[in-house]
């Protein structure tokens, strides 16, 4: 199916400026991953590499804080592109809350990476780490709570968000 070059610029823009990796862009507009490398390919065969293209952008953006936030809000996307996914998906509600605490452990590896360049994230680290320990707590003593509470966690991650990102 030829998908049009506005759809193709969009799925680039995403890769570009939001540093979204290539699954989640393509997901995101909803075009296959396949098509999307396809695509990154052909634009680097006449001169459009879309990784230089990333790093110049990244670079131009104001240094080490610049690239730490841009770094942030791309995991951000990915993390709410990733829970949107987990909540469409047909998953055993055990299965869905291991995947939701192992995504919430990459969230907090990468904010802690992150404090010694933007300190102000030491407060959302904090507030991940207890999300994580809920989950936990939950899997161990309450078993039969388990799926509300990956129901829940998807829009208190995006609360958290707000209140600390």
């Amino acid at each position: 199916m030829a998908h049009p070059k506005e759809l193709r610029d969009k799925v680039r823009r995403s890769f570009v400026f939001d540093r979204l990796s290539l699954e989640i862009a393509a997901s995101m507009h909803g075009v296959s991953y396949s098509t999307v490398r396809r695509w990154k390919d052909d634009a680097q065969s006449n001169g459009d590499n879309w990784e230089k293209a990333q790093a110049a952008q990244l670079m131009a953006g104001g240094g080490v804080e610049s690239a730490a936030r841009q770094m942030l809000a791309g995991l951000i996307a990915q993390y709410q592109a990733t829970i949107y996914q987990l909540e469409t998906a047909e998953i055993n509600p055990a299965e869905k809350v291991s995947m939701l605490a192992s995504l919430a452990d990459a969230y907090n590896k990468t904010i802690n990476a992150s404090k010694r360049v933007l300190p102000e994230t030491n407060e959302l680290a904090v507030a991940m780490g207890v999300v994580q320990r809920l989950a936990a707590f939950i899997k161990e003593r309450h078993p039969d709570h388990i799926a509300t509470f990956a129901e829940i966690l998807g829009p208190f991650g995006d609360e958290l968000a707000i209140a600390y990102g």
